[in-house]
């Protein structure tokens, strides 16, 4: 069996990333200052474990193909196309949104801030709704992989961008 690095695409976890490649770590925060938080222990244990490189790219607002393409040619890898994935957020909400009932939130700020990671605490908040409620998590960037969890064990999600008040509003509700 080889003990070759793995190769960088956009499905490759963070952890895995900066396990085979520690230099890449300074390579991240250079490409967005949301990546610094990778320096925190607690989310570098949790967070970076589940996050794959495409995932952190919508944290970060860093195209795709951009950081997988910078993060190669640091490493001495070829370049490749990158297929961008579908998206969740949109201006326009999605049909089932419209009638939802919000009967649950978290602000999931402060969680980050402490280093903690909301994804259990949502998941067990969202087994409390009833069909047509909702929830409402308020976090400072797209968690996008709280997001792809929540999505696989059968909810929908809507998410937007709150640029008045610098920080996203993800919505979730059974599936309909």
């Amino acid at each position: 069996m080889s003990n070759q690095p793995p190769e960088i695409v956009p499905a490759i976890k963070i952890s895995q990333l900066l396990d085979a490649y520690p230099q890449l770590e300074e390579q991240l925060i250079k490409l967005s200052p949301a990546f610094k938080k990778l320096q925190n222990p607690m989310l570098r244990k949790t967070v970076a474990k589940l996050a794959t490189l495409a995932q952190a790219a919508k944290i970060g607002k860093v195209p795709i193909q951009e950081m997988v393409n910078i993060l190669r040619a640091a490493v001495g890898q070829e370049p490749i196309d990158v297929t961008v994935t579908e998206e969740i957020t949109s201006e326009h909400a999605p049909p089932w949104f419209k009638t939802l009932k919000i009967s649950g939130s978290l602000d999931g700020r402060p969680l980050l801030d402490a280093g903690e990671f909301p994804l259990n605490r949502v998941l067990e908040d969202l087994k409390k709704l009833a069909d047509g409620e909702g929830y409402e998590l308020t976090a400072p960037f797209l968690p996008a992989p709280l997001i792809e969890k929540v999505m696989k064990k059968g909810y929908a999600c809507w998410a937007r961008e709150d640029k008045a008040n610098g920080c996203y509003l993800v919505y979730f509700t059974k599936q309909v």
